[in-house]
């Protein structure tokens, strides 16, 4: 059984050095993290089109506010549940190439709603489309990386969906006009940005989302799924082609090796090992202390927490865009740290960092503070989560889980994620009425202290080891 903070072991071929070509191995890593860069603008882009389509749908109760930003997690819950299936029954590429599809259709969908109900039914497809980039980039781009090198690569998955992120916030600042400061809904639903210009905002994202269709019909299946599905020749030849020909010699007889204890099993049989139950249970609450830490609320009422710390609407999208950029460079700190760090210390680091953050930050609001100490102080808790819990869970849920049912046991964390997501979006505006934003901010840090306790105790460390070799290391 593997814990604490563990050294990285003797290494096969697979783990000792990358691959000699990378070309087309960096090339298949970044089309599959388009899907979290879609992710990310998807996501997020409704924080700065709040409110002008609150203003132009003329929703008015916080129950209405709340399901408007949170209904996409139902979508998100669908695709991920259906992500097990699509990913080990069609394949990882074929995934990808479905959410695509669907990002590019419900973006238009969503910018040109006729009626708030229609608007819901976009956002909640769209949703399905988070889902599945969700489960399956990391996936992706963890069967395809060599050891020494995978950490870095599935970051490039959080690296896209934080460069998504503030894409959309750059966006959302260059559609929108200036507001004038009081402006009243009746105003905001009658100006080009209550009628037309959060449309384009949602809208947007379609460009990107031909690329990344256009891109998936470009890489090769995950190796380890083509022979997972017996599909020998295949795998290899996708190996062959990611990183040479000794490359896929030694890839191909660690996944031999591994597949040929265990093949045929369902998740069911190998969950009924302790050892494999225990992994899933470690996933999924990683999973879920990724929301529940409680960061996203920051990018999705964006609006309610600058309005809170005395900014105005012009202000508040200027505001977002410089969260936005504090979000891209320290994901970069976190491509450069996870490989040397380890995930488990990178995690531990960010729960204790947001618990002492998030206590400044709410007793800042119960003392009535305003302007630029609040503003310091949200920066300081997204860049300690985009570089410690915001990439290090997705690497981590991509190595842990057994290559048998990978993609089932990540289907089930990913929908742990998004279940812990829609509690999170949707009871913020209600427990932030209830407690205020300063109470709301110190429940968030309990949260955390009791994630870094399970960090500690539970989380090994899979730095520098074999997909093959973790699960492995779980016996």
């Amino acid at each position: 059984m593997m814990h604490g903070i563990e050294q990285p072991v003797a290494c096969s071929t697979t783990t000792a050095t990358p691959p000699a070509s990378t070309t087309t191995l960096w090339l298949a890593a970044a089309v599959s993290a388009l899907g979290g860069l879609l992710f990310g603008y998807d996501w997020v882009v409704i924080g700065g089109a709040k409110p002008f389509y609150e203003a132009w749908f003329q929703l008015v109760s916080p129950a209405q506010q709340a399901w408007a930003v949170s209904c996409a997690l139902v979508g998100c819950l669908v695709g991920a549940i259906g992500s097990g299936w699509i990913s080990d029954r069609l394949g990882r590429r074929r995934g990808l190439l479905i959410a695509a599809v669907i990002f590019a259709v419900s973006s238009m969908g969503t910018g040109w709603a006729g009626s708030f109900d229609g608007f819901i039914a976009w956002r909640m497809i769209g949703g399905v489309a988070i889902g599945l980039a969700a489960g399956l980039s990391p996936v992706y781009i963890a069967e395809i990386a060599p050891a020494a090198i995978r950490g870095r690569m599935v970051c490039l998955n959080q690296i896209a969906i934080v460069l998504g992120i503030l894409g959309a916030q750059i966006v959302n600042l260059l559609i929108a006009e200036p507001v004038p400061a009081g402006a009243t809904a009746a105003q905001l639903a009658a100006s080009w940005n209550g009628t037309t210009g959060w449309r384009w905002m949602f809208a947007a994202a379609a460009v990107p989302a031909v690329a990344f269709l256009l891109g998936c019909l470009l890489i090769p299946e995950s190796p380890r799924w083509l022979a997972g599905r017996g599909r020998t020749n295949d795998a290899l030849a996708a190996l062959h082609k990611l990183g040479g020909a000794d490359y896929a010699r030694g890839a191909m007889h660690d996944i031999r090796t591994a597949l040929g204890a265990s093949r045929g099993r369902s998740l069911k049989q190998v969950l009924a090992e302790p050892r494999f139950a225990r992994v899933l249970v470690i996933g999924v609450v990683l999973a879920v202390l990724q929301q529940w830490c409680g960061i996203n609320v920051i990018f999705n009422y964006a609006q309610e927490i600058f309005a809170s710390a005395g900014y105005a609407v012009s202000d508040m999208l200027f505001n977002i865009v410089i969260t936005g950029v504090v979000n891209c460079v320290f994901a970069l700190v976190a491509l450069a740290t996870v490989e040397r760090w380890g995930r488990r210390r990178l995690m531990l680091l960010g729960c204790a960092g947001l618990f002492v953050i998030y206590l400044a930050l709410g007793a800042c609001y119960l003392a009535g503070w305003q302007g630029w100490p609040l503003l310091l102080l949200v920066v300081s808790a997204i860049a300690v989560y985009s570089m410690t819990l915001a990439p290090v869970t997705w690497v981590a849920l991509s190595e842990i889980f057994p290559q048998e049912v990978r993609g089932a046991c990540m289907a089930v964390a990913t929908t742990a994620l998004w279940a812990a997501c829609f509690l999170l979006t949707y009871s913020f505006p209600l427990i932030n009425a209830a407690m205020g934003t300063g109470m709301t901010f110190w429940l968030y840090a309990v949260i955390c202290l009791a994630g870094f306790v399970f960090v500690l105790r539970k989380l090994p460390e899979t730095r520098g080891k074999s997909l093959e070799q973790i699960e492995q290391g779980w016996r």
